[in-house]
């Protein structure tokens, strides 16, 4: 499956045979069946994570025992608990596979290395880095701004391909309405 991440590199940034060599020596494959965790509450998170085949979902639990998914990630994507990552706390998130899953892994200190030696790795990272704040910023914009039909029109127009492929009850969470709610605006919607 590295095949799968080289591509995803080509599209991303230039890279030369050696580098793409060192890259594929530290990383390993996970594969993950529909329903299996990749990372529990309370587990420290150590690995940056390319999901190469599937769909996971990123989600925390409240005190009441309700799911709020903060993402789902599909193939080309990157998954993980940053905050962990980064602090060594432990994780306040779950991760689990909606799809039987592939995964190329990368040991934090491995991933941190290949960014000091290969400097077009680390720009692509940096970049990434970028999109992905300006992607929250919009998220959270969205989630103090749109009415609910304006959040689930932006998110079939976005994420098309996660739309078809994740149950309804988990947009609903996604979007931080009811399940109820979810379906009463798609009724509505599908009336236009």
């Amino acid at each position: 499956m590295f095949e799968v991440f080289q591509k995803y590199l080509s599209e991303k940034t230039t890279l030369t045979d050696t580098e793409l060599e060192m890259i594929q020596s530290v990383s390993f494959t996970k594969k993950l069946r529909k329903r299996q965790y990749l990372l529990q509450e309370g587990d420290a998170w150590k690995h940056y994570c390319f999901v190469a085949k599937g769909c996971l979902r990123i989600y925390r639990v409240d005190q009441k025992g309700v799911e709020h998914i903060m993402k789902f990630c599909i193939e080309n994507w990157w998954a993980g608990d940053r905050e962990s990552l980064l602090t060594g706390s432990p994780s306040q998130c779950n991760i689990d596979a909606l799809e039987d899953s592939v995964l190329i892994l990368f040991k934090k200190e491995d991933y941190d290395e290949l960014r000091k030696k290969i400097p077009a790795f680390d720009d692509m990272v940096n970049t990434l880095i970028h999109r992905s704040y300006i992607a929250s910023q919009n998220r959270i914009h969205s989630a103090i701004s749109y009415t609910t039909e304006e959040k689930y029109q932006n998110f079939i127009e976005k994420y098309p391909d996660i739309f078809s492929r994740v149950p309804l009850h988990m947009i609903a969470s996604y979007l931080g309405v009811s399940a109820e709610t979810l379906s009463r605006i798609r009724t509505h919607a599908a009336r236009r």
